[in-house]
């Protein structure tokens, strides 16, 4: 495999739909009441930049991370990593994180000057060490004696980074207000972007538990881990359908509840499932659907 081939492999295509979601929705609540800002479309376009930066960032860094500890072993059940195949060297890797780092600084960095301007200094401030916390929750989440994702705390900075701060960050970015409605979609993309993980931490539980990785999947078992999944997944659905109603949308828009379908789909094969390894193929399908469901209901709001 060549390295460009390697390279796109360790970044992990097919995580980031599931990545921008949050922005798709965030925008698209925050398009009825400010899309006369001059830069709408530029901060959306940024927007979607950054978080893909930050969301490549977390893959070479897991990769990196899980490589270094002996995670990513021949227990493995999900795709090789490069780091655990040896097609790129810690050395490389670690260039890679720096590399990454720096550039979705960068478009951070545009992202605020073009929301914020010349005036509003300690509003910018505050988005900058955002995004700053970003690039350390990305590179902790595996990487050093510390990292959180050993801890079962990975949900909670998923559910935070992905859910809160991607909706209602992405909202306030537009207008520098915020609707107190946008909480529910927040939770929406929250809790599928959890489901995501909890699939790849269901997968993993008995490699994971030999060495030590101590997942929330892990600390609750796999029964628990089903039960857990149907709640996040439900509630999410859920919380799409209550915005939806308050916003007054015409029912014809409630089109975006067809991408609940696989969902459900899903949620069955979780229930039936008693081969850890058959769980992979689901991580792509409620990623995809989450991206599905989300540009549905981000339609229904803008049309």
């Amino acid at each position: 495999m060549s390295k460009t081939k390697t390279w796109i492999s360790a970044a992990r295509l097919r995580t980031l739909p599931l990545s921008i979601s949050g922005i798709i929705v965030g925008s698209a609540c925050a398009f009825p009441y400010f899309a006369h800002h001059p830069h709408f479309y530029l901060i959306f376009t940024f927007a979607i930049l950054t978080t893909l930066l930050f969301q490549i960032l977390s893959n070479f860094a897991n990769d990196y991370g899980d490589g270094v500890k002996g995670t990513d072993n021949e227990n493995r059940l999900g795709p090789q990593r490069a780091l655990q195949s040896g097609l790129l060297s810690r050395e490389e890797l670690k260039k890679g994180i720096v590399f990454t780092s720096g550039l979705s600084l960068i478009s951070a960095l545009i992202l605020i000057y073009l929301s914020f301007g010349k005036d509003h200094f300690f509003t910018s401030l505050f988005f900058f060490v955002l995004g700053i916390s970003c690039v350390a929750a990305a590179i902790k989440y595996t990487v050093g004696q510390s990292a959180y994702g050993y801890r079962g705390l990975g949900d909670v900075f998923v559910f935070v980074f992905f859910g809160l701060v991607a909706v209602l960050g992405s909202f306030y970015l537009y207008g520098q207000q915020l609707n107190p409605w946008v909480i529910l979609p927040a939770i929406a993309v929250g809790n599928l972007s959890i489901a995501v993980l909890n699939i790849n931490n269901m997968r993993d539980l008995d490699a994971d538990k030999v060495v030590g990785k101590n997942t929330l999947a892990v600390k609750l078992g796999r029964s628990k881990a089903k039960r857990y999944h149907y709640l996040i997944v439900l509630f999410a659905m859920i919380s799409f359908v209550v915005y939806a109603q308050q916003s007054e949308i015409a029912l014809w828009k409630y089109a975006f509840v067809l991408g609940y379908i696989p969902l459900l789909k899903h949620l069955v094969f979780v229930k039936n499932n008693t081969d850890p390894k058959a769980l992979d193929s689901q991580m792509k399908i409620v990623a995809l659907s989450t991206f599905l469901v989300s540009v549905l209901f981000s339609l229904a709001l803008i049309l």
